[in-house]
């Protein structure tokens, strides 16, 4: 059952800025940046393009969602979340999971991503089995991501957030390593040990091996690796698409950013104010 959408008033905006500040603090306190995106993009990584189902809607805080094999350990994160939901009831679940997914990657030094909110949640949850497997290849890969809409460069920009991280053997059954030497610092070096090989002992998965291996992949590995500013730039364009799968955010926030709209509402109210003001002073001079 789907929920009815949020109301995006100048309140709601004001409230996802708090929100913004809460989960700002919460994750740099806790350091729990991987954890976090990963908990944004399970979440948004069921949207299946055909049918219109799954998508970022809030829906893996289920548990018949959250104890799917792909999702463990994740409760943590929902858990996490719920510290600040109780302190921001009004904002969606939706919008509350994908928002702390930005922040995960700008609080570790990443690029700056458009948030834009109006997420209906969502008590409907997928069949098991849309998400990634780590033990697959190129293929799968395609599948897997083209069937939410994406292309060859959304998977290979969003496999760069893997810079954040590492795996732990209870929740994907690998061994305990991270992908970079810095897991909690957002940067291009996924890229640059994707090329080098499996030779520092960091984590490197099927899944990781065949960007190199695929010619297309490999492509945008080459161009990020030697690249940073290309690759943040295409990271956080494909990171607001698999946010805003299957979500068609309030008209009038398409072409704005909350904070923008926060300040034209401000400016709106202030020359609304001045209009007034100078009508009341150009009726009193006509009566003189």
């Amino acid at each position: 059952m789907e929920a009815a959408a949020p109301v995006v008033d100048c309140e709601y905006l004001k409230e996802i800025e708090r929100t913004r500040r809460d989960l700002r603090a919460l994750i740099s306190n806790k350091k729990c940046a991987p954890i976090m995106l990963r908990l944004a993009w399970h979440d948004a990584g069921t949207y299946d393009a055909k049918t219109k189902t799954g998508g970022p809607n809030g829906s893996i805080r289920n548990e018949e969602e959250y104890s799917h094999g792909a999702n463990n350990g994740l409760k943590i994160a929902i858990d996490l979340c719920e510290e600040v939901k109780s302190k921001h009831p009004r904002v969606t679940y939706a919008d509350l999971y994908q928002l702390a997914g930005v922040v995960a990657v700008e609080v570790t030094g990443g690029p700056t991503i458009k948030f834009v909110p109006g997420r209906k949640d969502s008590n409907v949850s997928p069949n098991e089995g849309r998400l990634p497997d780590a033990k697959q290849g190129p293929s799968h890969l395609r599948d897997v991501f083209y069937r939410m809409g994406l292309s060859d460069k959304d998977i290979v920009a969003l496999s760069g957030g893997h810079t954040l991280g590492k795996a732990h053997p209870e929740r994907s059954g690998f061994d305990e390593k991270p992908w970079t030497n810095d897991p909690l610092k957002f940067d291009n070096s996924y890229f640059l040990e994707l090329l080098k090989g499996d030779t520092d002992g960091l984590l490197q998965l099927p899944t990781d091996k065949a960007l190199v291996e695929d010619p297309k992949f490999r492509y945008y590995v080459e161009l990020y690796a030697k690249d940073e500013e290309a690759f943040f730039n295409d990271y956080a364009e494909s990171h607001k698409k698999l946010s805003e799968l299957g979500f068609t955010p309030p008209s009038f926030l398409k072409s704005n950013t909350p904070a923008a709209l926060l300040a034209h509402s401000a400016i709106g109210v202030a020359v609304a104010a001045t209009v007034v003001i100078l009508s009341y002073f150009y009726e009193a001079t006509i009566r003189k």
